[in-house]
């Protein structure tokens, strides 16, 4: 099979690869309908994580089920299914309590650029719709599988709720589904900082209700002033800069909340700083599969549409363009079709 994989940064490459093969009982193999390129993937691509050898990439997917292992009886061949980039037998005691994203048998995805792909802990991560979607909702469904889960994990992490005042920090992918979950969750007003026009105008669409061009301090104040000087009720970071994460929590009032979930890379909160603060701070990896089901039925039936933020669709074979895009911001995020 072809799948992508990353020699250096800045060099990504669509190569032959050995077909995924079911290793064990709880394995599934899928053919990818969809894949994409998601803003994590670009840490490494900029060199901002060390790339010591090459190795396939990709953690996002939508797929028809080809052949599962022995142990796998929620899902069958010829299916249409939806994962989440963190696998989960989805009988642990975390996953029991919500937190699949910290299953005990738990395994990453990372080789879903690619045209077909083996999951891992397959009865407890896949989710199979009733009958194929349309061409029209799959890049819906795809969204589902990471940034849209990640934004609604953001937001209910940072508490929203109805009638509250919501900041999102981040126009990527996860910041505007992160939009898109304030609003579901009942937020009457919604900040969106973001300083990119078409970016803007999709969160308006999402249901943001502001926009703050400015950063730091400057965005900050922008935030106090729209919130009579105390801040807002929830803050969404979806960045994972220390810029962002110091944005986000003066950005928040006394007793509000952030949810943060952009994978944070240098990343140090002070101690007295958060004690004073009395803000509470919630992240991690989005525990997807809890939501899936719920997000799955939003998509299918029209109530969101989250597949909007794939603003560029490629085939796998130029998936190397797809990254630079939006390394160069000329995309927000690259669907890919094998």
């Amino acid at each position: 099979m072809r799948g992508a994989v990353i020699h250096a940064p800045g060099d990504v490459r669509l190569e032959n690869l050995e077909d995924p093969k079911i290793n064990r009982p709880t394995d599934a193999v899928i053919r990818t309908v969809a894949t994409c390129v998601c803003g994590s993937d670009l840490w490494p691509y900029r060199g901002a994580e060390p790339v010591d050898e090459p190795h396939p990439m990709g953690h996002e997917y939508v797929g028809i089920v080809e052949e599962v292992g022995s142990e796998v009886t929620n899902v069958k061949p010829g299916q249409f299914v939806v994962g989440s980039f963190a696998t989960s037998d989805n009988t642990c005691a975390n996953c029991r309590n919500g937190w699949q994203s910290s299953c005990l048998n738990r395994e990453f995805m990372s080789t879903c650029q690619a045209e077909y792909v083996r999951i891992p802990n397959a009865h407890g991560t896949l989710v199979a719709t009733d009958e194929h979607p349309d061409g029209e909702a799959v890049p819906g469904l795809l969204a589902v599988s990471d940034v849209m889960g990640t934004g609604w994990y953001a937001a209910l992490a940072a508490e929203v709720k109805p009638g509250s005042t919501a900041v999102v920090v981040g126009d990527g992918a996860v910041g505007l589904c992160g939009v898109i979950a304030a609003r579901e969750l009942g937020a009457e007003r919604i900040i969106a900082m973001s300083r990119h026009a078409s970016r803007q105008k999709l969160a308006l669409e999402f249901g943001a209700t502001d926009i703050i061009s400015e950063r730091g301090d400057e965005g900050i104040a922008r935030v106090k002033d729209l919130t009579g000087g105390i801040g807002a009720d929830s803050v969404l970071e979806c960045v994972g800069t220390a810029e962002s994460m110091r944005q986000a929590l003066h950005s928040t009032r006394p007793g509000g909340n952030v949810g943060f979930v952009g994978v944070p890379h240098e990343v140090a909160v002070d101690g007295q700083e958060l004690f004073f603060s009395q803000v509470g701070l919630r992240g991690g990896p989005a525990p997807v599969r809890r939501y899936l089901p719920d997000l799955i039925d939003r998509v299918l039936t029209g109530r969101i549409n989250p597949g909007k933020v794939f603003d560029l669709t490629l085939p796998l074979g130029q998936v190397a363009e797809g990254y630079k895009a939006m390394d160069e911001r000329r995309a927000i995020k690259t669907l890919l079709k094998p």
